[in-house]
């Protein structure tokens, strides 16, 4: 049975910052593209039926420095579309909203998380008709919800999920059971 190998993009402004990075189009940092760089060992040592990105330049760019400069765009990959709170962290934002949280909450002008939810379940059937492993190379909310969609669970459980930048994670089977294999695994320098 296939495996999905999830890849969280590198470091990027935004995401060092606590800042929601859904559809701003922000490149890696240098520490962001030598993490990504270390992605290449572990992946380059696993053959892939697919592989398929974000079309975001980070997540692009770190498929590219990771080995996989032909991983086919895929925008239902894109990160959560955060609306009006695109740019800030959760605490600038419960500056006006005490008590804020994204899982609960959500975005004002922007996607659900039932949304996001709907777009990872077309990356997950576009997985599976693969003929073998399929590697994904996304943004961290839009990868946690897979997660909690691949278990069975609703989209809102990917808030159970943390993922770091430039971390590898595998959702796969034991015997029938969809289950995380490994999860948010940072490849040493």
């Amino acid at each position: 049975m296939p495996e999905l190998w999830l890849i969280r993009h590198g470091e990027t402004e935004w995401s060092r910052s606590g800042a929601h990075t859904g559809l701003t189009d922000l490149p890696l940092t240098p520490a962001g593209a030598a993490a990504a760089t270390r992605l290449a060992a572990p992946l380059a040592a696993h053959p892939f039926a697919l592989v398929l990105t974000s079309p975001l330049q980070r997540a692009r760019r770190t498929a590219r420095l990771a080995g996989f400069p032909d991983a086919l765009p895929d925008p239902n990959l894109v990160e959560w579309n955060y609306g009006d709170y695109e740019g800030l962290s959760t605490p600038q934002i419960q500056v006006d909203r005490p008590g804020w949280n994204l899982w609960r909450d959500g975005v004002p002008h922007g996607e659900t998380v039932e949304q996001v939810g709907a777009r990872t379940a077309a990356v997950i059937a576009r997985a599976l008709a693969a003929d073998g492993d399929v590697a994904l190379f996304a943004h961290g909310h839009v990868l946690r919800i897979l997660t909690a969609c691949w278990l069975g669970l609703p989209p809102d459980a990917g808030r159970l999920f943390a993922l770091a930048t430039a971390t590898l994670s595998t959702l796969g089977y034991e015997r029938d059971t969809r289950v995380i294999t490994r999860w948010n695994l940072s490849p040493s320098a």
